[in-house]
């Protein structure tokens, strides 16, 4: 028999990937060096970036049975092409100052690899966590959020020692030696592996000193997408990532007009965001073991429609960034606390291709809350009414988050009873 892995050295594993992948989040450091290589537009080069998060969404839906049947190793490697290739692909068009070339390679064909390389790994951790699902996505996904304070560095070193198109042929090697290696040692539990003192609960009455709580069901992607909780999440996952990408994209220039920040001092806490924002995935990620996933998102929406309203009359530095730190890290554990969320309610039957369908509610937000937040800026000119206007959304999110929970309940009564119903010997009255 093969010896069986170490479930930690999973999770590291899946860290090297999405750490990879994650890389995307440093988008912002090749902007100024591409505007002066070739003089394209600033829009035009951001639009490979919400391109690259579009695929992602959609390509992590499209694919997602594939990598199920492919298996993480494969899938992996999949990933490592994919991405690389558009990494790759990304400086040839750079060296022949090619703009359609490049937002089709780091756009799309990088995208692709970024959606495939981000569920690979989802699924096959919360089999090997069932007993700390939340701890085991918020360690991967956390990769994902801390990327850009890794490589967002090495980036900005390598452009000023090499020219620009050959940092994207560096930066490909790299990231494809991580993700390949990292590949290699993904692998499923064996059917039925619990981890040592563990067992399952029916019901979730406990049945052990260890014991794990039962899926509410195990569900194909066919029967997830015909119940109503998996468009409450698709919804609260949209309006979440929805407001918090629209206060990415103004909160240098806030803080610039609001408080009175330097450009310096802009970019220093724009930094720091970044920490917020993968501290907050494996926290809040690790918290909703405790907590329980549905209270997590209420969680989520109540402390954010706080600080939205709370930011909108604040005016004073270090108030000021302590709500935009606490909205980043909802923010960061939205993402990780979603794979674990989809596995309680839908199982891991094929939670990667679950999870994937839900991803499409980012690759949308990534081009509509930065336009919801431009337009609405345009418009009234006060950056007061656009925080009372998201503060509205998450509001709703809120609600919706009510409405997952009554769900919820109602559907653990209805498997309890039919449950009892099977068990009950023939020949007796129902």
């Amino acid at each position: 028999m093969e010896k069986l892995k170490n479930r930690w050295l999973i999770a590291a594993s899946a860290v090297g990937i999405h750490i990879s992948i994650g890389s995307v989040y440093a988008y912002s450091v090749m902007t100024l060096p591409l505007n002066k290589l070739h003089g394209w537009q600033k829009s035009d080069i951001t639009l490979a970036f919400s391109l690259a998060i579009l695929f992602l969404g959609f390509s992590a839906a499209i694919l997602g049975r594939s990598v199920e049947k492919m298996g993480p190793r494969n899938s992996g490697r999949l990933a490592a092409l994919f991405y690389c290739l558009g990494i790759m692909g990304s400086g040839l068009a750079v060296k022949i100052g090619s703009l359609p070339m490049f937002l089709i390679c780091y756009g799309c064909i990088g995208g692709i690899g970024l959606g495939v390389g981000y569920i690979t790994p989802v699924s096959t951790l919360v089999k090997w966590f069932p007993d700390r699902r939340g701890l085991a996505t918020g360690m991967a996904i956390m990769g994902f959020g801390f990327a850009a304070m890794v490589f967002g560095p090495i980036m900005g070193k390598l452009f000023m020692l090499m020219d620009i198109w050959k940092v994207y042929f560096v930066l490909g090697a790299i990231y494809f030696c991580l993700i390949f290696s990292s590949s290699l040692y993904i692998a499923p539990p064996p059917a039925g592996w619990l981890p040592p003192g563990y067992t399952v609960s029916e019901n979730g009455e406990k049945v052990a000193k260890k014991s794990i709580k039962k899926d509410l069901a195990q569900l194909t992607v066919s029967e997830a997408i015909r119940t109503r909780r998996f468009y409450f999440m698709w919804i609260m996952l949209f309006i979440n990532i929805t407001c918090g990408i629209a206060l990415i994209a103004v909160a240098s220039p806030m803080a610039q007009e609001v408080v009175g920040f330097s450009p310096m001092q802009a970019a220093t806490m724009v930094g720091v965001m970044g920490l917020f924002n993968g501290g907050g995935r494996i926290c809040w990620a690790s918290f909703s073991d405790y907590l329980g996933r549905a209270r997590t998102f209420m969680a989520f929406f109540i402390i954010q429609i706080i600080a939205f309203l709370l930011l909108a009359h604040t005016t004073n530095p270090l108030a000021f960034q302590a709500l935009i730190y606490l909205i980043l890290t909802c923010y960061g554990g939205g993402f990780s606390t979603l794979p674990a969320f989809l596995g309680d309610m839908f199982g891991t039957k094929q939670l990667g291709t679950i999870h994937g369908y839900e991803l499409t509610a980012w690759g949308i937000a990534g081009m509509v809350g930065p336009s919801i937040v431009t337009h609405l800026l345009q418009t009234t000119g006060s950056y007061t009414t656009t925080l009372y206007v998201f503060a509205g959304f998450l509001t709703f999110a809120l609600f919706v988050s009510c409405l997952m929970v009554f769900d919820l309940r109602a559907k653990r009564r209805f498997y309890a009873a039919k449950a009892a119903q099977q068990e009950q010997p023939q020949g007796q009255p129902s």
